[in-house]
Order: structure tokens, then C-alpha cells, then sequence
């Protein structure tokens, strides 16, 4: 049998035109350089898409972050809770500081203007006669109150991993308490500042649905996260809903037992 002239040079040939064809790039994580990561700090969603908390996204302003992470925990809650990565708690924490800060400065500064309007009399003579006083309670109360409501949103996310766990979850406490604190855009949104940037960009139309986007939003927002956290859902969810709801309610009277207490001594002294 006869071997082809020419099957060493058809060999050569292919081989040539394996080395020669374009091979596609390995895919690798933007964070760490590493091809087998599944996203770093961030977490795939079930469609695919890899999931990104604004406020975690560097390279934007700061204010601009908070307003974008707090709309879509309210706006968009079941999207954005239902996706939400695990990851650190510390700019969670800031986030958290940071919302309940503004928040509760604004509805100070509403209480003022509504005082004004219903005794100007008297909001006259504390501005006149009392001001050192006021500036002291303010300095004290805004502070006071913010660390309170992210306590409180803090000991909601964390009973949520309770009764996921007592449902037979696998436990994510570090996750559950970034639900938590990620859930203080509410208090930011549902507030006099959500009101006047809602307004002034989407109009007032979008401003007045702002009341109709709060009425149930802690429970959505719950059994979106319970589903893509622990995979929970229907009856199964029940448990950690149910202890979600008992730490809300205990650390809500704790926070106002705390709050109407540090007022009446404010207004003693």
C-alpha cells in the first residue's frame, strides 16, 4: 500500500492553521484576577447577571450612591433584596449610619417648620431664648435616633436568619444583617427627603405614590430576600417571616420607650 506525497504537508498545513485560528480569552473576575471566581463580593442572581449594590459601586459620587441604593430598596425592593449579595458589613453599616442620619435630620427639620406654622410664638422665643439648648437636643436626639432605627432594621434582618434556619436554611447571619441594614433606604425614601427628590425628579405624581409603595414594603421586601437567600418560599418562608415580624415589633417599642423617654427628660431638664 502507498502512502500520499502529500500527507506530510497536509498535516503541517492543519496544525498550522490550529495555531493560527484566534482562541477566545479566558474569562476573569475584574475584582481579583482569578478565573474560577464566581464574582468576589458580589453574587450571581438566578439569571446569570452578576449582582452590584450601588452604594458598593466605586467610582461615583457618595450622595449619588445613597439616593440610587435607597430607591431600589424601596422602589424596586423585591428586585434588589431577592438579588442581594453577601459581602462586608462595613459599607452596609455606612449606608445604614448614613440614611438614618439624613432621614431623621429632615424630619427634625419638618417638625421645626410645622411648629413654626402652629405656634410661631413660641418657636420664636426657643430660637431666641433657648437656642444653645436646641442645638444641644438636636446634637444629642439626631444621632440618638439614627443609631436606634438601624439597631432596629439590624435586629429585623438578623431574625429573618433565625426563623430561615429554624425552617432547616443553611444560616447566612452575615447576609441577613446586610438585608437589614440596606433596609434603612426605606426611612430615607418613605421620608420628607425621598418626597422632595422623588418630586423633583420624576414629578409629583411620583412623589404622592411614595405612600402607596410603603404599605406592605417590609413584608415584600422579606419574603424577596427569605426566596434568594435561603430559598425559601410559600409556607416554607413562614418562620422566618413570622420571627422577622416579633423582633420588629420588640426593637419598634424599645426605640420608642427610648426615644419619648430621652424627649421628656430633655424637655425636664
Amino acid at each position: 500500500m502507498s502512502i500520499p506525497r502529500n500527507g506530510p504537508a497536509k498535516a503541517r498545513a492543519e496544525a498550522d492553521e490550529l495555531v493560527d485560528s484566534e482562541v477566545p480569552a479566558a474569562v476573569v473576575c475584574a475584582h481579583c484576577g482569578d478565573a474560577d471566581c464566581p464574582g468576589c463580593l458580589h453574587e450571581q442572581t438566578r439569571s446569570g447577571v452578576v449582582a452590584v449594590v450601588p452604594w458598593e459601586r466605586p467610582g461615583s459620587p457618595a450622595l449619588a450612591r445613597l439616593w440610587a441604593t435607597a430607591r431600589a430598596t424601596t422602589l424596586d425592593a423585591e428586585r434588589f433584596f431577592e438579588s442581594l449579595p453577601d459581602g462586608p458589613i462595613a459599607p452596609a453599616l455606612r449606608f445604614a449610619v448614613l440614611s438614618e442620619l439624613v432621614a431623621s435630620s429632615a424630619v427634625g427639620l419638618l417638625a421645626v417648620a410645622a411648629l413654626s406654622v402652629l405656634a410661631p410664638g413660641w418657636v420664636d422665643h426657643l430660637l431666641a431664648d433657648e437656642r444653645l439648648a436646641l442645638v444641644r437636643i438636636a446634637a444629642a436626639a439626631v444621632p440618638s435616633v439614627a443609631a436606634l432605627l438601624v439597631a432596629a432594621h439590624s435586629a429585623h434582618g438578623l431574625a429573618l436568619d433565625v426563623g430561615a434556619r429554624r425552617a432547616g436554611a443553611r444560616a447566612s447571619a452575615t447576609r441577613a444583617l446586610r438585608f437589614g441594614l440596606y433596609a434603612t433606604g426605606w426611612d430615607l425614601v418613605m421620608g420628607p427627603v425621598g418626597v422632595v427628590v422623588v418630586g423633583l425628579k420624576e414629578g409629583a405624581r411620583a412623589a404622592v405614590s411614595i405612600a402607596r409603595v410603603g404599605v406592605g414594603l417590609p413584608t415584600r421586601s422579606a419574603r424577596a430576600f427569605v426566596r434568594g437567600c435561603y430559598r425559601l418560599d410559600g409556607d416554607a418562608a413562614r418562620p422566618a417571616l413570622r420571627a422577622s415580624y416579633a423582633a420588629a415589633v420588640v426593637a419598634t417599642a424599645i426605640a420608642a420607650i427610648v426615644v419619648i423617654g430621652g424627649a421628656a427628660w430633655a424637655l425636664l431638664v
